[in-house]
């Protein structure tokens, strides 16, 4: 099981109130959301291996290079992210909460989350995997054969969706490995990802079910065919060619991040219970921790 730890931390702290406090009256709603998440996905889905991966760097600079716009709505000042003011301290309590309770924390510098759970899930080979995230842009890794699923919290962790290759083409007409040309075509404002211009959704799916693939597309386009291309749609593809050719490596996620040794295993105990402790009693967090050990005790 892969967490895709920013997703789930912005998601817990907006669903829990920043009333829930430490002692010295410092909000700790997103380090409590996210420990009952994680109590809550042990519990219910038993896997063998987990990991937090984290964002090394929140926007890298390839991907700034090849779309400038990346995120650059979410920029604060010089190259950080805007993150609410009382959620940025309970990053560092997050991450010290997971070394000491022994869940495996990556990220590789230069790299995002999404990354490193697509290098992992390549590393995976033939074993399953379950990717826990709200981000759409991981449906790109379901892969049914293995399988590989995708966990999608947008309806909160009640409600979670299970995404596979049936999802994703009912959902948007193309198989799952196909998600990133689809989402390339289509855009996503959040990211700062244009998308082409007068091209949604059915356009996209339509194109690519077409062509079979992005390459493919811009192969068509280069060769002056004309046939398959939806009424008005190959002049607006023909203007957009370079955001095109320069925006898959923004959209898909890296399989070959480099990413240090470490010990997958769900554990058992804690790794440092005089160190988890010490944060439950300074952060007010014996109740969640008590939780998940139960979970991981299982």
């Amino acid at each position: 099981m892969l967490l895709d730890t920013p997703s789930l931390y912005f998601r817990a702290f907006y669903g829990v109130p920043e009333s829930v406090t430490a002692p010295d009256g410092t909000p700790v709603n997103a380090v409590r959301g996210l420990i009952d998440m994680i109590a809550t996905l042990v519990r219910d889905h038993s896997p063998a291996r987990l990991v937090a991966t984290m964002d090394a760097d929140w926007r890298p600079a390839f991907r700034v290079a090849a779309i400038p716009t990346y995120k650059a709505h979410r920029v604060a000042q010089g190259d950080e992210e805007e993150v609410p003011a009382a959620l940025v301290p309970q990053v560092t309590v997050i991450n010290e909460v997971l070394d000491a309770v022994g869940i495996a924390r990556l990220e590789s510098p230069g790299y995002e989350a999404d990354d490193v759970i697509g290098t992992l899930t390549h590393r995976a080979g033939r074993g399953a995997v379950d990717i826990v995230t709200g981000d759409r842009d991981l449906f790109q890794l379901v892969d049914d054969s293995r399988p590989v699923r995708v966990l999608y919290t947008a309806r909160g962790l009640r409600n979670l969706q299970i995404v596979d290759e049936e999802f994703v083409t009912g959902r948007y007409g193309v198989p799952g490995r196909r998600y990133a040309d689809f989402a390339t075509l289509r855009g996503d404002p959040s990211d700062g990802l244009p998308g082409v211009a007068g091209v949604g959704e059915k356009t996209a799916s339509a194109l690519i079910t077409r062509f079979g693939s992005l390459p493919a597309l811009l192969e068509a386009l280069d060769a002056g065919t004309t046939e398959g291309f939806p009424a008005g749609s190959r002049a607006k593809l023909a203007a957009a060619r370079d955001y095109l050719r320069a925006a898959p490596a923004v959209v898909e996620v890296a399989r070959d991040a480099p990413l240090p040794d470490a010990d997958l295993a769900v554990p058992v105990k804690p790794r440092d219970p005089e160190a988890l402790a010490a944060l439950a009693a300074r952060w007010n967090l014996d109740s969640p921790l008590n939780r998940l050990l139960t979970a991981l005790g299982r």
